[in-house]
């Protein structure tokens, strides 16, 4: 049996020892069996990210069933790209989504979730590096529409802050960059809201430049095991 809480708890100390800020611990889980997210859950674990819609519905479907309190203690967070055409399956799983990436998936988000009637809370994925392989909105665009963004929320679709990566090549000098002009991004134009940043090989860098959710995968679960998810 792995000891994931302790490796889990170990990083919160870190994260606690790197800022003044609550730090959210997200425990990436995607591509992990049911039997993993279970023995996660037993030891405590109560904070998830996944990727796969198909997968994530599919393995907390079966964990809610079977531990029944998990329905009001545990957050799912959507980590991937958001589609207007699937995000719809969204809802009734997952607590967060990340990658909020386009106004369409923005506006279709939230007329889903008043009709819904189902708590969402959301991230706009940012493009801090221009690469073409990049989802997400530019840092420009989001300034020339300041005034107008907070008009998708509504009761139930709630705007949590910004999302943003580092450079494909995993450069950490380059990671620093982006994440200090989206750290500074937010704290000149949207001070109160918060920024999900940092993943197992940045996430200290992400920590001290103001990151409120880190996700976290191979340091808790090991490497990802390929090939089992539904696209």
């Amino acid at each position: 049996m792995s000891d994931y809480i302790s490796i889990y708890k170990a990083i919160e100390n870190e994260l606690k020892s790197l800022s003044k800020e609550n730090t959210t611990l997200i425990a990436v889980s995607k591509t992990k069996p049911y039997e993993v997210v279970r023995e996660a859950y037993i030891q405590g674990i109560r904070e998830f990210g996944e990727n796969y819609i198909p997968e994530a519905i599919e393995k907390f479907t079966r964990l809610r069933e079977e531990f029944p309190e998990a329905n009001g203690n545990v957050n799912v967070h959507h980590i991937g790209p958001v589609q207007s055409g699937t995000l719809r399956k969204l809802f009734g799983v997952f607590s967060y989504t990340h990658g909020v990436g386009s106004f369409s998936s923005l506006g279709e988000l939230a007329k889903r979730a008043e009709k819904e009637k189902k708590l969402i809370r959301y991230f706009l994925q940012t493009n801090l590096t221009g690469e073409n392989t990049k989802h997400g909105f530019s840092l420009e665009t989001l300034l020339e529409n300041k005034n107008t963004l907070s008009n998708y929320q509504n009761e139930f679709c709630i705007w949590e802050g910004f999302m943003g990566m580092g450079p494909s090549s995993g450069d950490l000098m380059e990671t620093k960059l982006a994440f200090t002009k989206l750290s500074n991004f937010r704290k000149e134009h949207f001070p109160t809201l918060q920024l999900s940043m940092g993943m197992s090989g940045d996430y200290t860098m992400a920590v001290e430049l103001g990151s409120n959710f880190v996700r976290i995968g191979s340091k808790i679960f090991g490497e990802r095991d390929y090939g089992t998810h539904s696209v």
